[in-house]
């Protein structure tokens, strides 16, 4: 992984960015609201330590909490979305288990494994990110269809994304 490290860190720095500067400045008709940062916690490693993978969440989260001014939603979105990870990497382990030196991306996994993966996670997300910010449950539906919507964009920018990133690196 120290190998992979400047990689992780310009990933790091390029999904904020993005997320700060383009895609929090889109919203279609207040419903559907991107975030491509959480691409960062999917594709980490598989033996990535889950105190590690927390920290690197709750820094992820912090950091698009500052250029957001939403104190601490993100953070506690992406930390909630990082303990779930190893839960749902194991609930859908491949028959054989994972393959050493592979990471969580589609072309070593499959567009099958790689959606329902980034699904059960952005989703999870988006639903504590999104009632967490409204903290009522009078609008309920509503923001339950702001959840769905925003998850299935997220998920198709993560999937385009991947398509992007086709160069098979060694670790």
């Amino acid at each position: 992984m120290i190998k992979l490290l400047p990689r992780y860190i310009l990933s790091f720095i390029l999904l904020v960015f993005l997320q700060v500067f383009i895609l929090n400045n889109i919203q279609f008709s207040g419903y559907i609201n991107p975030y491509i940062y959480v691409l960062f916690i999917l594709v980490l490693p598989f033996e990535t330590p889950k105190w590690f993978l927390l920290f690197i969440a709750f820094v992820l989260g912090l950091t698009v909490d500052l250029f957001s001014n939403t104190p601490g939603m993100h953070s506690s979105a992406t930390v909630f979305m990082a303990f779930l990870r190893p839960y749902v990497l194991k609930v859908i382990s491949p028959r054989d288990g994972y393959e050493s030196e592979t990471l969580p991306q589609l072309k070593h996994y499959g567009s099958a494994w790689f959606i329902r993966y980034s699904a059960i996670l952005i989703f999870a997300h988006h639903l504590f990110l999104f009632y967490i910010e409204v903290f009522r449950l009078s609008e309920f539906f509503a923001t339950l269809a702001r959840v769905i919507l925003s998850s299935l964009f997220t998920i198709i920018l993560v999937l385009i994304s991947q398509y992007f990133y086709r160069r098979d690196i060694k670790r």
